[in-house]
This record gives C-alpha cells, sequence and structure tokens, in this order.
C-alpha cells in the first residue's frame, strides 16, 4: 500500500465526515498517458469529448485544509503490479503528476446510540476502519477482524484512534495467498459467535468473500441492515466492480 497526498487549491471545503466516505478519483491511460475527466458545467458534469474514464472510489484517509501547497487530501492505495490504471499509475507515481479527485457526494455518519462496534475487512478496507477508529466515541468498545498478507501489514492501525478506547484486532494472515481466495473473514465473525442489539456490524471488501459474511449476519444472526453494513468494494478477477451492487444478488436487501 502506497499512501498519495494530492495537493491543490481546487481542494478548499472538501468535506469529509463519514466514515465510509468515498471520492471517485480519475486517473491517467496507463497507455497513452492521457488523464480523461468529466467536467463541472452549469448543467453538471459533462464527459470528455475523447479518451476512457480510468475511475475508482478510494476513502478519504485524511484531509487538511492548511498545507505547505493548499489543502491537501490522503489517499491510500493498494498496490498490485502493474495491472489496472490505479495500480500501475502509484507504483510509478512522482512529485507533480496529476489526479482528478471528484466528492464525496455524502456520507454516512457515525451511528447513535451504540456501546460497540464490530468492523471487518481486507487492505482495501482498512483506511475506512482506520476512519471509524478516529472518529467513533471513545467510550465506544470496538472488535476488528483484519484479513491482511502477513504480520508485516499490522503497522497501520498502530496508534490510529484516541488512547484509552477499548480496543480488540484480530489480525488474519493469507500467508501469501491471494486475496479474495478463502474465506478467512467468514470463519473468524462466524466464531465470533452472537452480535448483540446494541453493537454496530461494518465491513468491506472483495465482494465475494463477504457474501457468506453477509448471509451469516442477515441470516444466522438476524440482524437488519440498519445494523450490519457490508459493501463490496472490489470483486476478484472484474475491473471497475460497482460497490453500490449487491454482493449477494439471492438477497439483494
Amino acid at each position: 500500500m502506497v499512501r498519495v497526498t494530492v495537493a491543490g487549491p481546487e481542494l478548499v471545503d472538501l468535506e469529509a465526515q463519514g466514515p465510509t466516505d468515498h471520492v471517485k478519483v480519475f486517473f491517467p491511460d496507463p497507455t497513452t498517458g492521457h488523464l480523461a475527466a468529466p467536467v463541472l458545467t452549469a448543467e453538471g458534469l459533462e464527459r470528455p469529448s475523447s479518451g476512457t474514464l480510468h475511475v475508482r472510489d478510494y476513502t478519504p484517509r485524511a484531509y487538511r485544509s492548511r498545507g505547505p501547497t493548499g489543502p491537501e487530501l490522503d489517499l491510500d492505495l493498494v498496490l498490485h503490479g502493474d495491472v489496472g490504471p490505479a495500480s500501475t499509475w502509484a507504483g510509478h507515481a512522482t512529485v507533480g503528476d496529476r489526479l482528478v479527485v471528484a466528492g464525496p457526494k455524502g456520507s454516512k455518519l457515525v451511528p447513535p446510540g451504540v456501546t460497540s462496534v464490530l468492523l471487518g475487512g481486507d487492505e482495501t478496507a482498512l483506511p475506512a476502519i482506520a476512519r471509524w477508529l478516529e472518529l467513533l466515541p471513545v467510550d465506544v468498545a470496538v472488535r476488528v477482524l483484519a484479513e491482511v498478507d502477513s504480520a508485516a501489514d499490522e503497522t497501520y492501525l498502530d496508534q490510529v484512534g484516541p488512547a484509552g478506547r477499548p480496543l480488540e484486532i484480530s489480525w488474519l494472515h493469507r500467508h501469501g495467498r491471494a486475496p479474495g481466495t478463502e474465506p478467512l473473514l467468514e470463519r473468524a465473525v462466524q466464531r465470533r459467535g452472537l452480535v448483540d442489539r446494541s453493537t454496530f456490524v461494518w465491513f468491506g471488501g472483495e465482494a465475494g468473500t463477504l457474501r457468506g459474511v453477509r448471509r451469516h449476519l442477515r441470516r444466522d444472526l438476524r440482524l437488519t441492515a440498519r445494523q450490519a453494513e457490508v459493501s463490496g468494494y472490489w470483486r476478484l478477477g472484474e475491473a471497475a466492480f460497482d460497490h453500490h451492487a449487491p454482493i449477494d444478488p439471492s438477497d439483494p436487501d
């Protein structure tokens, strides 16, 4: 994973108040280097007259209204080689390279009245999990189930959030196996057992592996959609997966 800081006056008044906010990032074409993006007009967004849109959604890791050259936005991008426009760009990015960032369009704030939260996901969900830890009240107990490649990835959540919070993190290691190929999160949430009604549950990551997580939460534990939110950030083998699409077509609610 690499952290990219985007800076510029265009970021003035950017607001990302919810833990699962996302921005749309438009990347240059990995072959031609051409950066195609919509243009904001009085009638709304207008698609470019030429070029292919290479767009992905990312969680804003941090925003600073004042930086050395103006407002700054931190984005954490998962590297997986020169495969796809985002990883290709991030693996070779240098100071001065350009991106187009749009959003965030809206946000879901921290739900009121919860006494504990269960969070889970793979590397793509770590920025959102970190934001949950920073934005939740300090007296809310948090349990995290994080799927990563190895122990070397565990430093991502070091010293994130306020000191003194009741926090338990369980790291699930793939040991070199490809992400999205084993139900590590599903097994972990099943081992956890019952979830009481004062606990809010959020998972994000590879859509295929989260299908079993969602079925366990919604069907076996009978949690409502308001109490358990499972979001497919990406799908193995599918480029530009729509994270708004249901991860379980048999139960799209």
